[in-house]
């Protein structure tokens, strides 16, 4: 995956956050939680992206 893709991507993914942060009202824990949810979401697809993990979609869950 090309690195100005990545880029592009983050920068997508942080002003997403950030305009759904400023601009939608909600309580701060329901906040907390999606921005743990989204960075833990975005971690793992770096590490997909750069070969440190395999396919994300052989994980079980149950």
């Amino acid at each position: 995956m090309p690195l100005l893709t990545i880029v592009i991507v983050l920068i997508v993914v942080g002003v997403l956050l950030w305009l759904v942060n400023s601009y939608i009202p909600m309580d701060s824990k329901i906040r907390s939680i999606l921005n743990a949810v989204v960075v833990i979401v975005v971690v793992l697809w770096l590490l997909q992206a750069f070969g440190l993990i395999g396919s994300l979609g052989a994980i079980r869950v149950g």
